[in-house]
């Protein structure tokens, strides 16, 4: 198995429909774990890459109701090379 999270932020307040419909995402072979971030208006799912990819996900999120604004790169970029000393 290889867990994977992913991060979406979202427009608008899930309504009680999209909660219940996220909630049963769970029960897709493959979905682990779903985390609201209320303050920053983010989702993060953790899944199992061996069974589903981040298309899927996003998906499965966005037919659940949740309107998805982004995803959320969660690793930062890799720092800028540092120039080379001028001699």
């Amino acid at each position: 198995m290889t867990t994977v999270d992913i991060l979406f932020r979202y427009a608008a307040p899930p309504t009680e429909a999209a909660t219940f419909a996220l909630a049963n995402t769970r029960e897709v072979y493959g979905i682990r774990r779903l985390t609201f971030d209320r303050a920053a208006s983010t989702l993060r799912v953790e899944y199992d890459a061996t069974r589903l990819n981040a298309a899927a996900v996003a998906q499965l999120v966005r037919q659940a109701g949740l309107q998805v604004v982004e995803e959320v790169q969660l690793t930062p970029p890799p720092p800028a090379p540092e120039p080379a000393p001028v001699i």
